[in-house]
């Protein structure tokens, strides 16, 4: 059936998506998280923390919305190279 997503390529993605957490995470801790000595996280550490994720998310939102524009970019440059767009009148 088509639009479905193979078993192997769910295990991929799952794969990928794990990695990029876990690295997510690692950078983020050791970035915020300086204070060893107790059990609770400090207010700062979460601050830091929260500023760390919404850096990373909105860097990885523009970073898909500029392939998004250089794959549209690309796609009008071949076409108009094959002649495919409609000259102007």
């Amino acid at each position: 059936m088509a639009g479905q997503i193979s078993e192997a390529d769910q295990i991929k993605q799952f794969k990928e998506f794990l990695g990029t957490y876990n690295k997510l995470t690692e950078n983020c801790f050791v970035d915020c998280i300086k204070d060893f000595t107790s059990r609770d996280v400090k207010p700062d550490e979460i601050t830091c923390s929260d500023n760390c994720l919404q850096k990373y998310l909105k860097m990885t939102q523009r970073i898909s919305m500029r392939f998004q524009e250089y794959h549209i970019q690309q796609n009008e440059a071949l076409a108009a190279k094959a002649g495919l767009l409609s000259q102007p009148r």
